[in-house]
């Protein structure tokens, strides 16, 4: 059953169990443990359209945004989004070890320096309004949110890639 909750949220809860683990329980009774949020634009619209997923994968509550739930269901899937996500965001390429691939990358990101190893440059995607996300072969995504805000060293690098 899917439930919209801009249209019926009263009698709705949302907590932690002991274990961690968020529990829906819909206006009629209905408990599903072990839901998950999930983003339906993550990237360019983290606020709007997010589902919470039952272990089955199946969506049992739609969000229309975030803003539309009372404080602590709000928290709550903000804090386990928080943790489920990780995508830091590029502010500058200090270097690659080579301009093949597979390269190894040097980045400054909003979570500090690190390094990451380009696969090839389809791992490269390009996405609306000028953002690019990057994907390492760990499987980790790194965001540059606006090409043009970055140094003119670090679009030198990716203009290579690209």
């Amino acid at each position: 059953m899917n439930i919209n909750l801009s249209r019926a949220h009263h009698g709705i809860q949302l907590e932690r169990n002991t274990s961690g683990k968020l529990v829906l329980t819909m206006a009629d009774g209905t408990v599903h443990e072990n839901v998950v949020p999930v983003r339906a634009f993550p990237i360019a619209s983290p606020e709007t359209g997010i589902a919470l997923v039952g272990p089955d994968g199946h969506e049992k509550l739609w969000l229309d945004s975030l803003d539309i739930v009372p404080e602590h269901i709000h928290n709550l899937i903000s804090e386990t989004l928080r943790q489920r996500e990780f995508v830091p965001e590029v502010k500058r390429i200090d270097s690659v070890s080579s301009f093949a691939t597979p390269s190894v990358w040097t980045l400054q990101t909003d979570r500090g320096t690190t390094h990451m190893t380009l696969k090839g440059e389809e791992d490269i995607r390009r996405l609306q309004g000028g953002m690019l996300m990057i994907a390492d072969t760990n499987g980790i995504h790194y965001l540059v949110r606006n090409m043009r805000d970055l140094d003119r060293h670090s679009r030198k690098i990716l203009d290579r890639f690209l």
